[in-house]
């Protein structure tokens, strides 16, 4: 997966285009000739774009009949408005990537061929047993296999040893977490002692994961196995929003979002003046960025017993175009995309993401970095990917951050902001 940080950042400019895609049906494709050429696209840093350069000529030498264009899109929020637009003129890659908070909406849109055939079959590449359920989300549906997840990433949270000791905490939340003792009291009271001190407690990407994983971590529910949103009717669930709205207008936690330039959440983590950061395996290239990343290490969500609980695992997902003209070709890059030989490619050395398959997993613990990596295998095991039921609505997710980023600013009260939520929510029924 590619960084969300970027993604994150622009999250409220990357719901454009959304209504075009479900009013206009996808009107072709590109792919060059019919039997050896596509085009896949992608959005990245330069930096992820020379993985996947060496993916493609790994590609190249293992199907040389086959060549596959890249099409790099720098930023996240640009990117899904740009694939609209194609999908609208027939210009449209023939295999891209969808960020999970759009990948409902494009499976709605019935614009994604059913990828079973990729996952099926004494030839496919890899099998539907290879992925973790819990990662396939609105890409799945009773109708067929329309997104698989290219890899993954658990928020965790990263933090400072540095920070944490300014601020006199001399107790390792990973050596608690493992102790079953990493409960969420103990870590409201460090970032207590950190924002006592000057420092940041505690930074969050507003996304749903923020949201629903606090939910999560204080035995409250968001939907129900039915897919209804049950969240204002679960006493638990309400406390947990209360909660972290406390937790954000006392200056304990803060948007890393809204963070003004030149002093954004990667700035202040480097800096040693945060003790929380909550993002993915992407963390390590931030950790690398202060020049002492033995400072820093991981640990999962706390908890109100201490013992790690489930929570969110963002994801994006490969797909291939309903209209491609290639689509043996595009299947063929699938499946060696996914495979454990493609993801390993892709996230070995200090890579950005974790894997969706087995058989990858030593890329996680290759330099035992940070000290306790197999944390993100751990937490990828018991997450969960964004609802589907939210997922599968245009423009939802962002409405529900939106909603919570009022409250997280004080400008809201919990209460009110629980309403509005369902109020959204009631579109998704």
């Amino acid at each position: 997966m590619n960084s969300f940080t970027l993604s994150r950042r622009n999250f409220f400019t990357g719901a454009l285009g959304v209504g075009a895609l479900l009013t206009t049906t996808a009107c072709g494709s590109t792919g060059g000739n019919a039997t050896s050429k596509i085009t896949w696209s992608t959005w990245g840093t330069p930096e992820e774009g020379q993985r996947f350069k060496k993916f493609n000529s790994h590609f190249k030498a293992d199907n040389p009949t086959i060549a596959a264009t890249l099409q790099m899109v720098p930023s996240y929020s640009d990117y899904h408005s740009k694939l609209l637009t194609q999908l609208t003129s027939g210009t449209a890659p023939d295999v891209f990537y969808v960020g999970d908070d759009y990948i409902g909406k494009f499976v709605s849109a019935g614009v994604l061929m059913d990828l079973t055939p990729v996952v099926e079959g004494a030839d496919a590449k890899v099998k539907l047993d290879d992925f973790n359920p819990a990662l396939f989300g609105a890409g799945r549906t009773d109708t067929g296999i329309f997104a698989l997840p290219n890899d993954c990433n658990p928020d965790v949270f990263w933090f400072d040893k540095k920070a944490l000791a300014a601020a006199g905490i001399t107790e390792n939340p990973a050596e608690l977490a493992a102790a079953g003792n990493w409960t969420i009291e103990t870590f409201l009271a460090m970032c207590a002692k950190l924002a006592a001190k000057g420092l940041t407690g505690a930074m969050f990407w507003n996304y749903w994961s923020t949201h629903w994983s606090w939910v999560a971590a204080n035995g409250g529910q968001v939907f129900n196995a039915a897919g209804k949103f049950v969240l204002p009717e679960d006493p638990k669930s309400v406390a947990a929003l209360h909660s972290l709205a406390d937790a954000f207008t006392n200056k304990s936690f803060t948007v890393a979002d809204t963070l003004p330039d030149g002093s954004g959440a990667d700035s202040l983590f480097v800096s040693h003046k945060a003790g929380f950061y909550v993002q993915g395996r992407y963390g390590i290239a931030t950790a690398e960025q202060s020049g002492t990343k033995d400072d820093y290490d991981i640990a999962p969500w706390p908890t109100v017993s201490g013992k790690p609980g489930s929570s969110g695992v963002a994801a994006s997902y490969l797909v291939i175009n309903a209209k491609t003209k290639a689509p043996a070709a595009a299947k063929t890059f699938v499946g060696e995309f996914l495979c454990a030989k493609g993801q390993t490619l892709r996230l070995a050395d200090g890579g950005n993401a974790v894997p969706s398959v087995k058989g990858a997993d030593s890329v996680v613990l290759e330099g035992n970095y940070p000290a306790h990596a197999k944390s993100f295998l751990e937490m990828t095991n018991t997450g969960f990917e964004d609802f589907a039921t939210e997922a599968k609505m245009p423009g939802l997710s962002s409405d529900v951050s939106t909603a919570m980023l009022t409250m997280y600013q004080g400008k809201t009260s919990a209460s009110d902001t629980i309403a509005a939520v369902a109020k959204l929510m009631e579109k998704a029924v």
